[in-house]
């Protein structure tokens, strides 16, 4: 098998797996927080994160993979500046309408695209510009409802954008510039997220909920539901990191609406959840705007020839992109917290 059919199996592999363990976080937090009323998603993060650092420093032990070490201020700045990230995009939702915090996600894109224009000079195609266009379109369709807009809530989504992007397109460059695995990358850099968040989540989850986190009743259920989802976000933080390596910023927030509409159809297949013509509109346009970014990712790819050494070329860089957090930490914010819901539909999901 040549270089290049292992690397298109590796991705492949890569975005199953990214897909596969997104959509049963969100099902095990749906659970956790809906039915068990467990609804601090910024501690449950962090605590997602250490429980990864600590699987990661097992398998180093093991040697599963081997420690290259990188400048330390650079992965600290990166490790925190992914916590933040996913700090301000939870604070967004409890902020913001779900129709708005939608919004925010779906601008992730545009805004990643024109960072990397801009700072790193890369292309993309109008073949590419297109199939994106009819992809957020469908998501808008199928999640957005309602677009209520504050001063502060619109102010903390444009930092959550501009520091998912940076975030984003870091994950892909270090791993380029620095040749460093993405096991590698997330060993070093997940601590930093880790405590990020394990010191602000409390805090945040107070403000957003009105509840403490240590106060709460934490039956056998309850822990056995965090364990299992802490192990599940394993899988997710550890795909992130290998998605956006393979391809890019992009792609992965391509593949993150792809997410959005099998967590939406999984809601109203399986557990019958409210579903309505725009929802299946909606996903419906997605679906075709993924169909023609992947079929136009493939093609364009085939066009570029393969580097000597066999590299593959960079054309993924100019086009493609994946999922942070939020698939780590978004997505466990299935429904707003209830201080946010006096005055709003109880009803709204923010998947």
């Amino acid at each position: 098998m040549g270089e290049g059919e292992k690397y298109q199996l590796g991705t492949i592999g890569a975005l199953s797996l990214s897909v596969v363990s997104s959509v049963s976080i969100v099902i095990c937090n749906k659970t956790l927080m809906s039915s068990l009323h467990f609804i601090f998603a910024t501690t449950l993060t962090s605590w997602h994160l250490f429980v990864t650092f600590c699987s990661l420093h097992v398998a180093l032990k093991l040697r599963f993979f081997e420690h290259k070490p990188l400048e330390k201020k650079m992965v600290m700045g990166f490790g925190v500046l992914n916590g933040i990230s996913i700090g301000l995009l939870n604070l967004s939702l409890g902020f913001n309408s779900v129709g708005f915090y939608q919004m925010t996600k779906l601008a992730i894109i545009p805004c990643t695209i024109l960072l990397e224009i801009l700072f790193l000079g890369k292309k993309f195609s109008k073949r590419i510009q297109f199939s994106l266009v009819i992809l957020l379109v469908g998501v808008g369709i199928a999640t957005i409802t309602d677009l209520q807009l504050n001063a502060l809530g619109a102010f903390l989504s444009l930092l959550a954008i501009i520091t998912t992007c940076v975030a984003q397109i870091m994950t892909n460059t270090i791993q380029k510039k620095f040749k460093v695995s993405s096991t590698q990358l997330l060993y070093q850099s997940c601590i930093y997220q880790a405590a990020t968040l394990l010191v602000s989540g409390p805090y945040l989850d107070k403000l957003l909920t009105n509840l403490n986190v240590f106060s709460f009743k934490y039956t056998t259920k309850v822990t056995m539901v965090i364990i299992l989802s802490c192990l599940i976000s394993i899988a997710v933080n550890f795909s992130t990191f290998l998605v956006i390596g393979k391809t890019s910023p992009v792609t992965y927030q391509v593949l993150g609406h792809l997410k959005t509409c099998l967590v939406l159809a999984f809601g109203y297949i399986i557990v019958h959840d409210p579903f309505s013509w725009r929802n299946i509109l909606g996903i419906m346009v997605a679906m075709v705007g993924m169909i023609i970014y992947s079929y136009c990712c493939a093609l364009e790819s085939q066009q570029k020839p393969v580097e000597g050494g066999g590299q593959m070329s960079q054309a993924r860089d100019s086009e493609t992109e994946t999922l942070i957090n939020v698939e780590n930490s978004s997505v466990i914010l299935n429904k707003r917290p209830p201080i946010w819901n006096k005055d709003k539909d109880k009803n709204k999901n923010s998947l």
